[in-house]
Order: structure tokens, then sequence, then C-alpha cells
């Protein structure tokens, strides 16, 4: 019963009826609310998913509206007594067999995270933006991603804490809090997974409603990790075509075009630009 104080078990849920016992009743069979704190937030269900959570000896937390998957964790970050946090998913695609793993692994890492493996069940629509943002990930923190947005992973509240304010509300949480504790050097450790096919109802993951999320994410990771991975090779392009252009015109001409001269600005404009966002960006990251 020490550990109760120590972990915490967080599981969002949303519109799960049909499969959301499966993980409660796998939780229960291993006994783990007697070792745990088990929290579950249902984040504005319209079905019975809160009803069937009160059946089981965890606790349960509620949105009066669906915020989604980032603000259902947020919830249980704050409500959590434990001073190490375990999240996984409430479709039953991962096995909380794999507990005790993470809990052994964070007394030598700051985040460990559930890696899938290839046999692993994965929608292939998502294939391709999840390649896009992982090489902008590893452009961004110089260093080979793990998992980046897999949803099993453990990792300490006090550090949590202190950068949840970045945290998105939407499903890019365990991308973003991927890269933040990569990005302020924290260590993160591995293993292997197998995530299976989710029961119940469909992700609710739409390919033209979210891939404009995903460029949206893409821009706003880049402007709060590393702004000057964007503003100095623009503003290097910038300086060199505009003095290419000038001394084209030079030799031509006999003197330097002003589309030259705006060009070259633009790249001194874009440099400064770049170093004031970066210098914001390391503000915003600082713990509250």
């Amino acid at each position: 019963m020490n550990k109760k104080n120590l972990i915490s078990i967080i599981i969002p849920a949303f519109n799960e009826e049909s499969g959301i016992y499966i993980g409660l009743d796998r939780l229960v069979e291993m006994e783990l609310q007697n070792k745990y704190e088990i929290i579950y937030i249902d984040d504005g269900s319209t079905d019975k998913t809160a009803e069937i959570i009160r059946r089981y000896p965890v606790k349960l937390f509620r949105h009066n509206v669906n915020k989604g998957y980032g603000a259902a964790l947020k919830t249980g970050i704050r409500k959590a007594s434990g001073s190490k946090l375990i999240i996984l998913d409430s479709d039953g695609q991962h096995d909380p067999k794999h507990i005790e793993d993470i809990v052994k692994m964070l007394d030598e890492f700051d985040m460990v995270i559930g890696e899938r493996s290839e046999d692993s069940v994965q929608v292939k629509r998502r294939q391709k933006g999840k390649r896009l943002i992982r090489w902008i990930g590893e452009y961004l923190v110089e260093q080979r991603l793990p998992d980046y947005n897999s949803g099993f992973r453990g990792f300490h509240k006090e550090e949590m804490m202190g950068m949840l304010h970045l945290m998105p509300n939407g499903f890019s949480f365990s991308t973003t809090s991927t890269l933040a504790f990569l990005k302020e050097g924290y260590t993160i450790g591995t293993f292997p997974i197998y995530v299976g096919a989710r029961v119940g109802r469909k992700s609710n993951v739409k390919f033209a409603k979210d891939g404009t999320k995903t460029l949206l994410l893409i821009f706003r990771i880049i402007m709060l990790f590393n702004p000057l991975k964007i503003f100095f090779p623009a503003s290097v392009i910038a300086m060199i075509a505009g003095l290419s252009f000038g001394i084209y015109g030079y030799f031509l001409a006999g003197r330097f075009s002003n589309s030259a001269i705006i060009l070259m600005i633009l790249g001194m404009f874009l440099f400064f630009i770049g170093l004031v966002a970066d210098q914001i960006a390391m503000l915003n990251r600082k713990q509250r």
C-alpha cells in the first residue's frame, strides 16, 4: 500500500462503453488498484462510459464537455497524488502488464515510453504524417526520436508539472511532451510493446481534419522548441539570394537593384526576428 502514494495511473476515456471494460477487468484482475492510485478521466462522454467505470474500484473525474485527450491528461496529472505517473489508453490496446516495467525504469529515466513493435496495429493513412513529424522533430532536437506519440508512457510528476503549460489540449500531447523532455535534456528510456486493434468505436482521427491539425502542430513545435532552426536558414537563403541578384545586376546594369537590397534586408530581419523568437521560446519553456 505504500506505493499507492508514489505511483498514479492515469487513463483518459471518451465514449468507450464498448471496450473500456477490457482494461478495467485487466487492472482489477492484476489487483493493481491495491498497489497504485488508478485515475480515469471521462472527457465528456455521452454514452455509458462513466457508468461502467463507477462499477470498479478506481477513481473517476469527469469533464462536463469534451475538451480533448491532452486536457483529460492534464486533469489527471493535477489530480494525481503520486510522484510517478503512468498514462495509457482506455481502448484495450495497451496491456497493463507493462506497468511494472515502467515503474522500475522510472528509477533510472525521467520518462519511459512504450515503443510499438513493427507488427503492432497502426492506421496506415497516418503513417506519412507521422514520418514528417518524426523528421522535423529529429531535426529540432538533433537526435533520434523514440516512439514520440505512443500513448503508453510514464514520467515524474514534478518534471511534467513544470512544463504542463506547454502541453496542448488535443491529440498531440504525447508528441509535445516527448520533444519537451528531450529539449530540456531529460533522459528517456524505451521498452517494446505490442499494440493490438482498438476495441469498440473507431478512432476519432480524421484524415482531412487532423491532417490540418498535424500541419499546425508542426509549426507550433518549431516555434515552441527551436525557432532558429527555421529563421536562420531562411535568413541565410534570403541574404545569399539578394547578394547574388545584386552582384548579377551590378555586372549587367552597373548597379545593385532595389529587389536585391530588399532581399538582403529581409534576410537581416529574419535573422533578428529568429533571435527574438528563440529567446521568447526559452522563456516560455521555463518552469512556472
